[in-house]
């Protein structure tokens, strides 16, 4: 199927008189007739659900479809997107191990990644979205356990050459993780260009529309984990916790996934409750709609903010002056997305000062909604960053982030146009 057809009815096939619309399956335990039957689910010897702190069957069929969408073999649904980056790295790395990451990433990874993962051992080297090979490669270690990028850098709109980063990791026998929540499916396929696992955040666009928060785990399948027995244990050894299974044995390509929501879920236990997953399937349905919307406002604002003389830069990878145009052409060739980040003559004091004459758009720690909103990052998501941090995240002090909704592209340069005006440069 198109991907327009998997948004709306991938993932759950309703049979003769079964509810159209995904249920809800708001329980939080599931019945069994045998101590046996429920015995062959622990064991993960049988499919079924018996705590919804693991499994749910609304969760399960929206990450099938989100898993269609980006055309992997298995997904899992998380309470956020914040959990979705960790379990992803924290399912195949430990305390000794090591993390080659992007430096232009959203500032919460960055500071899960610098602060919290490192108190747990686990150790990240930042590099250049745009280093050269030799720099990227010289960045591994022995002990290196995963690379990590963003298709669009939130909020620097970096785009990552991806087939360079996946040829650096897979010559060091370690996957590529992407956090692909700007771009979607609809965008960009991350599998398509070498990356191994996809993580989003649905709260963003997949929702769109600011109602539930949540996470996706997508794995490809493609990445050979017992290739790499002693690098990956948790994988390729038997897990005590689960009576010895060896989780690529067991489950073949399902062994990522399976592993997360076995140990991670299980023991961390950031799910995504059922109603939530009702509304983030509300979103998928037109998600291949919104996204050609929101992609068509965020170049008619770029253009105008390119030529208005307050402001001192622009970048959105859809101008054809941006450094990351020829990247976008070859990795998102429908669209980019609706974010358009600037900087307003007059440093930080003018860009707070023109936030405030906003009458359409919203100041607020979101982005990527049905409705118009902006945010000064350095002041905000990013300000746990000092000066030299920011500046490796590609994100100044003078800069706007403002993330285009559906309304019409006039209203909301007519907005843009009386809030400059009150700015003095």
């Amino acid at each position: 199927m198109k991907t327009g057809t998997i948004c709306v009815q991938g993932g759950y096939t309703p049979g003769n008189g079964e509810p159209r619309q995904i249920p809800v399956i708001q329980s939080t335990t599931f019945k069994y007739a045998t101590s046996e039957d429920m015995g062959k689910l622990f064991d993960l010897e049988a499919e079924g659900y018996f705590y919804s702190r693991l499994q749910n069957p609304t969760c399960d069929a929206v990450a099938r479809k989100i898993a269609a969408l980006e055309g992997g073999v298995a997904a899992m649904l998380t309470s956020s997107g914040q959990a979705a980056t960790f379990y992803s790295i924290f399912n195949i790395a430990s305390a000794g191990d090591h993390v080659v990451s992007s430096a232009s990433i959203y500032g919460g990874s960055f500071n899960l990644f610098s602060v919290t993962m490192k108190r747990m051992g686990i150790e990240f080297t930042f590099v250049s979205p745009d280093c050269t090979g030799e720099e990227l490669n010289a960045a591994f270690r022995p002990n290196t356990k995963a690379v990590f990028g963003e298709t669009i850098a939130n909020p620097a709109l970096t785009v990552l050459d991806i087939e360079k980063f996946a040829e650096a990791a897979h010559s060091h026998g370690v996957p590529l993780i992407i956090d692909n929540t700007f771009a979607t499916p609809v965008n960009c396929r991350p599998f398509e260009w070498g990356a191994d696992i996809v993580t989003h955040s649905t709260t963003k666009y997949m929702d769109g529309h600011g109602a539930a928060l949540g996470g996706c785990i997508v794995d490809s399948g493609n990445f050979d984990w017992s290739k790499y027995p002693e690098r990956f244990p948790g994988l390729c050894t038997p897990d005590a916790s689960y009576h010895g299974v060896t989780y690529t044995e067991r489950f073949g390509k399902g062994a990522f996934i399976t592993k997360a929501t076995a140990q991670l879920m299980r023991d961390f236990g950031s799910m995504a409750a059922p109603q939530n997953a009702f509304l983030l399937n509300l979103g998928l349905e037109s998600l291949h709609v919104r996204m050609k919307r929101h992609s068509e406002n965020g170049l008619a604002v770029a253009k105008y903010l390119e030529s208005h003389p307050k402001v001192a830069w622009v970048r959105f990878a859809g101008l054809e002056g941006d450094p990351y145009h020829a990247l976008a052409e070859k990795y998102l060739p429908d669209g980019v997305c609706g974010v358009v980040s600037f900087g307003v003559k007059g440093g930080r004091s003018a860009a707070e000062a023109f936030m405030k004459r906003l009458k359409i758009a919203a100041i607020e720690t979101h982005v990527a909604d049905a409705r118009t909103c902006c945010l000064h990052p350095a002041s905000s998501t990013h300000r746990q960053m000092n000066d030299q941090e920011l500046e490796a995240a590609g994100v100044s002090p003078d800069l706007v982030r403002y993330s285009c909704g559906l309304e019409d592209a006039e209203d909301l340069i007519a907005d843009i146009a009386q809030a400059l005006e009150g700015v003095e440069a």
